[in-house]
């Protein structure tokens, strides 16, 4: 919006977060390090869907249970399953309306379906891409780091650099898309990054997988004292350096950060509808 005085307001959205999936019985000691006498978790999956005037972005997009899919999805022990597009589709927005996708990272979980929304502009950081193709490549024996990655995602973002579709950043940008903007957030990947966005509520964070959980920023017994991942191929270092970058963002108020794998189902949120027992919320 343009103001008489030339000045022009931000780009605001409205935020949802869309549940598609739940694992069974996931340690906690996966998630948050050190967590073993916490037990197990059927750990939630979402992303984020933003909308602003004639403009639907997504913040990550799950994955579909198609070729590789199928594969991973047993091999993580996720036995319950909804569409994204479906659950895209119950906000009233089709996949072809889709404009953008800010990817946090390219994990199977979170890239996973891409190529469902063949209009989308991707915005990935370079660096992401880069390290998976290099990773991709190297001798068999190094295949750990690669364990949570579908190949099949790689190749979909490669399609979409072909047709002029991907975006490849380098490190913090702001408007990405009007108002939305990214931060580097490597840790758990080398290229991760998390992502904000310019609300009616003020500044929401998406944590991507950042944050597995408001434990790794609270502490244990809310002592404040950042706890690691309980998974991640990049340093814990940086894994604390950018939940550092969070909590200053969001000033430590948890209501202005969405977790993709939030342990409480975002339950801090005011639910919007649930469709077969996946739930749909809003943030702002």
């Amino acid at each position: 919006m343009t103001h008489t005085d030339g000045r022009t307001s931000p780009q605001l959205w409205e935020v949802f977060v869309l549940e598609y999936a739940q694992s069974e019985n996931q340690p906690i000691a996966t998630l948050i390090q050190g967590a073993y006498d916490q037990g197990a978790i059927d750990l939630p999956f979402a992303f984020v869907l933003a909308r602003s005037g004639s403009r639907n972005v997504l913040v990550d997009c799950g994955f579909m249970k198609e070729g590789n899919g199928v594969v991973v999805a047993k091999k993580f022990g996720i036995p319950r399953w909804i569409s994204p597009v479906r659950m895209v589709a119950e906000m009233g927005v089709d996949a072809a309306d889709i404009t953008d996708i800010v990817l946090s990272h390219a994990h199977f979980d979170h890239m996973g379906s891409i190529e469902k929304f063949p209009n989308a502009k991707l915005h990935l950081q370079k660096r992401e891409l880069m390290s998976w193709i290099e990773f991709m490549a190297m001798p068999r024996q190094f295949e750990f780091l690669t364990q949570v990655l579908d190949p099949d995602d790689i190749y979909s973002a490669l399609d979409a650099a072909k047709e002029h579709r991907l975006v490849l950043l380098e490190g913090d940008q702001d408007n990405v898309v009007p108002g939305i903007h990214v931060r580097s957030g490597a840790g758990h990947t080398f290229g991760q990054q998390f992502v904000i966005l310019d609300t009616l509520k003020g500044r929401v964070v998406v944590a991507g997988d950042c944050v597995y959980g408001a434990q790794n920023l609270t502490g244990k017994n809310n002592d404040g004292i950042y706890i690691p991942l309980g998974s991640g191929i990049g340093s814990v270092l940086n894994q604390l350096k950018s939940f550092d970058r969070i909590n200053k963002e969001i000033a430590q108020d948890m209501d202005r950060l969405v977790i993709l794998h939030d342990f409480e189902r975002w339950g801090r949120f005011p639910m919007v509808k649930e469709i077969e027992g996946f739930r749909i919320f809003k943030v702002a």
